[in-house]
C-alpha cells in the first residue's frame, strides 16, 4: 500500500505450459486495472548467426505474436544480444511488434549485471514508461551507483577468498553469497577473487594444498552430513593460521564442533544432525516447539522435520566491542534472516568461553555468533549476512570479513 509502483517479473519462456496461469493471471491483471496502469515489458533473445553474420528478428516476432494470441500485447521490447542492434534492426523490430521505436531497448552482454540499470538509462527507457503510467518525469540520481560499478569492473586490489561448500557443481546455490562479496568488493574498490573449494575432497587432500593461496576461508551454509569433515579441516586450518574467517549458519555450528574437538579435547563431539549418539552434541535439536495455537510439543531428532526449521528476521543482541558489533558500528541489537533447525548448545557455552571462543551473539537466549579472542578475526553466525545485501547497503559482517581478508595480502 505504501509504494506506487509494483514490478512483476515472470520467468521461463511464452509457449511453456508451465507458464499459462501466470500468463492468465497477468493478463487479468492488466484487464481488471481501471486506470490503465499496467505496462508490459518483454524481454526477448535477438539470434546471431555468425556465418551469415546477420541478427535475427523471428524469434521475437512469434514470442509477440503467441503473447497477443492469449491476450498479451507487450508495450516494450527489450532486446538481449551480443552484437549491438544497428538502427534500421530497431525499427524493423519496432514495426514488426507494434510498438515505439523508443521502446525498443538494447540489453548487450555486459561486464557487471549492475551496468545494466546504466545501460537501460543511457536508452531513456523511463520515459515511456512514466508517459503511459502518468508519472512525473523519473530522473534517478545514479551517480553513487555508477561509481560503484566502474569499482567493479576496474578495482584497484584484489583478494582471494577460499569458499568451501559442497554444492559446487550448481555454484547458483551460493547465489546471494557471492553476489554479496561482489558488493563488499565495489565499497572497498577490490576485486573479490573466489577459490571454490569442494568440501569433499578437502578430506581426502587435506586443508593445506587448497587453501595456502587463500587471504580468507568463508563455509558457507548447508544441511547433511555430506563434506563435514571437510569443512572442518578449513576451518581448523584458518584457527592455527590465523586468517580471517568467517562461518556462515552451518559454517558457525562446525566452528564451534572443531574448537570442541581440538582445543576442549572432546573429540567425539559433534552435532546430532550427523551423530544421533554422539557423547558430546554441541549442535543440538531444541526439542521445545509452539505450535500454531500456542501451545509445547515435545519433539526429538526422531520427530518429523516438518515446519520445524528457525525462519526469517531476527533480533540478534551484540556483544560490546566485539568484532560482530564493530562491523555493525556499535549497534546494540541488529536484525538479520535465518534459515536452519539445529543450534549451539549452551550446555556447552562455559567450557567453551572459558577455552577462548566467545559468545558474541545473542537472541533470545540462543547462540547467533561466535569469535574467537586470540584470533585476529574469527566469526561464526547462524543467520544469513548475504541475504540483506545490496550493492549500494553491503552487509556490515561480510564487508568486515572482505576488509580483513584484505589486511593478509
Amino acid at each position: 500500500e505504501e509504494h506506487e509502483i509494483l514490478v512483476v517479473e515472470l520467468g521461463g519462456t511464452v509457449g511453456d505450459i508451465e507458464g499459462l496461469p501466470f500468463m492468465e493471471a497477468i493478463r487479468q491483471m492488466k484487464h481488471d486495472d481501471e486506470v490503465a496502469g499496467t505496462f508490459f515489458v518483454h524481454v526477448t533473445l535477438i539470434p546471431y548467426i555468425k556465418a551469415a553474420g546477420e541478427l535475427k528478428s523471428k524469434p521475437t516476432q512469434h514470442s509477440v505474436q503467441e503473447l497477443r494470441r492469449i491476450g498479451i500485447t507487450p508495450q516494450m521490447i527489450i532486446a538481449r544480444s551480443e552484437n549491438p542492434l544497428p538502427k534500421t534492426f530497431k525499427k524493423k523490430l519496432a514495426m514488426s511488434c507494434d510498438v515505439p521505436s523508443d521502446c525498443v531497448i538494447e540489453a548487450l552482454d555486459a561486464k557487471t549485471i549492475y551496468d545494466i540499470p546504466m545501460t537501460f538509462l543511457r536508452q531513456n527507457i523511463l520515459t515511456p514508461i512514466a508517459k503511459s503510467l502518468d508519472l512525473e518525469e523519473l530522473n534517478p540520481d545514479m551517480q553513487a551507483w555508477d561509481i560503484l560499478v566502474k569499482k567493479i569492473v576496474q578495482p584497484k586490489d584484489k583478494v582471494v577468498i577460499g569458499l568451501v561448500g559442497k554444492y559446487l557443481e550448481l555454484k547458483e546455490a551460493y547465489k546471494s553469497l557471492t553476489e554479496s562479496l561482489i558488493h563488499c568488493g565495489a565499497h572497498l574498490d577490490t576485486r573479490v577473487e573466489i577459490n571454490w573449494i569442494d568440501s569433499e575432497e578437502l578430506e581426502e587432500r587435506g586443508a593445506e594444498e587448497q587453501l595456502r593461496d587463500c587471504d580468507s576461508v568463508l563455509v558457507a551454509g548447508g544441511f547433511g552430513s555430506r563434506g563435514i569433515e571437510g569443512k572442518i579441516l578449513a576451518i581448523e586450518y584458518a584457527r592455527v593460521n590465523k586468517i580471517p574467517y568467517l562461518g556462515i549458519c552451518l559454517g558457525m555450528q562446525l566452528a564451534l564442533i572443531e574448537y570442541a574437538r581440538n582445543v576442549l579435547g572432546l573429540t567425539g563431539a559433534n552435532s546430532i544432525e550427523f551423530d544421533e549418539d554422539t557423547q558430546d552434541p554441541v549442535i543440538y535439536l531444541i526439542d521445545n516447539f509452539l505450535d500454531q495455537s500456542g501451545g509445547k510439543q515435545l519433539r526429538t531428532h526422531k520427530s518429523p522435520m516438518g515446519g520445524t526449521l528457525r525462519l526469517g528476521e531476527y533480533p540478534c543482541d551484540t556483544k560490546s566491542g566485539s568484532l560482530l558489533c564493530k562491523a555493525y558500528n556499535g549497534e546494540k541489537t541488529i536484525f538479520e534472516r535465518h534459515r536452519h533447525r539445529y543450534e549451539a548448545n549452551p550446555t556447552y557455552r562455559k567450557k567453551l568461553e572459558k577455552a577462548g571462543m566467545i559468545v558474541t551473539g545473542e537472541s533470545d537466549g540462543l547462540i547467533e555468533t561466535v569469535e574467537i579472542k586470540d584470533h585476529p578475526w574469527f566469526l561464526g553466525v547462524q543467520f544469513h549476512p548475504e541475504f540483506t545485501s545490496r550493492l549500494q547497503t553491503p552487509n556490515p559482517a561480510i564487508l568486515a570479513f572482505v576488509r580483513a581478508s584484505l589486511s593478509t595480502e
